[in-house]
């Protein structure tokens, strides 16, 4: 055998014994929101072998920002090819994570939508009836950048429940008003007679439920972070409502803050570590009966 045929036979042998790469799906859905009276539309990614699978899977709900959509983490924080490599590599567990599209709401009940019941009333029920997915607190994680990261902190310490992990990033949690340059002064949940109204971002804001959750005693991890250079303030945000969370729960709390500013290059290198964070509080796929 010649030294070319020596090295085409290892090339082929090393091909035989090599992993097929994993390979999720992103597909598209909508249905009719009650709280809404519209349609209201997602994306979801379902992992590789979820058709033939007799598994029910945790789920993540994976809210994008203010003026975001439905397939923005999966085309702008390439949430897919995220997803597959760590699953591949054994990371975190086959899961299916739903990208919900509500934008300017802020996944909040405030002067407009329903954002918050919307989410936890609509889309989650629907979820839990259309997708083989764990529909109890243990197999549930919520997330989200910006606006998703102020809806995934209130939504978890009103409701900590019915998550058993989270993920704030740059999440835009300012403990007193935002900055005129947040979007949140310019959005319809906040707004009174065509103006910022800031008794109801008070209102809505992680402080006002903070206590209630320390009262419920239930843990829910969560994983916080910030780029340094965040034009939005987030990193000092960010790191007061890590201090107030270590205060009760020092072992169930990670903060980051990392080179960047309010940016996709932020969310997307960062959403791995968070995703491992939040699968190593959760339940693997079980058996469906």
């Amino acid at each position: 055998m010649t030294a070319v045929q020596r090295f085409c036979a290892g090339l082929a042998l090393s091909a035989f014994f090599v992993t097929p790469a994993l390979a999720g799906e992103i597909v598209a859905g909508k249905f009719k929101s009650a709280a809404l009276d519209r349609d209201y539309p997602y994306t979801v990614y379902l992992p590789d072998g979820y058709a033939h699978a007799n598994l029910k899977y945790p789920v993540l709900y994976l809210l994008h920002g203010a003026n975001g959509n439905e397939n923005e983490w999966a085309v702008k924080g390439h949430a897919q090819q995220t997803l597959d490599r760590l699953i591949q590599h054994g990371d975190i567990p086959p899961m299916v994570v739903v990208m919900p599209g509500h934008n300017q709401a802020w996944w909040a009940d405030g002067n407009k939508d329903k954002g918050e019941t919307a989410l936890l009333d609509d889309v989650m029920p629907h979820i839990e009836k259309t997708y083989k997915v764990i529909g109890e607190r243990q197999g549930r994680m919520i997330a989200g950048l910006s606006a998703g990261g102020y809806g995934t902190v209130n939504i978890v310490f009103k409701h900590p429940d019915r998550f058993a992990a989270a993920a704030a990033l740059s999440p835009a949690v300012y403990h007193d008003v935002p900055p005129n340059t947040s979007s949140a002064t310019k959005n319809p949940p906040f707004q009174k007679d065509g103006k910022f109204d800031p008794d109801t971002w008070k209102k809505l804001n992680w402080p006002a439920y903070f206590e209630g959750y320390k009262a419920a005693k239930v843990t829910v991890p969560m994983y916080i972070n910030s780029g340094d250079h965040d034009r939005f303030d987030i990193a000092y945000e960010a790191a007061y409502l890590y201090q107030k969370l270590r205060d009760i729960q020092p072992k169930d709390t990670e903060f980051r803050v990392v080179d960047g500013d309010h940016e996709w290059k932020v969310w997307e290198d960062t959403l791995p570590e968070a995703l491992v964070f939040m699968a190593s509080k959760i339940s693997r796929p079980v058996g469906a009966p």
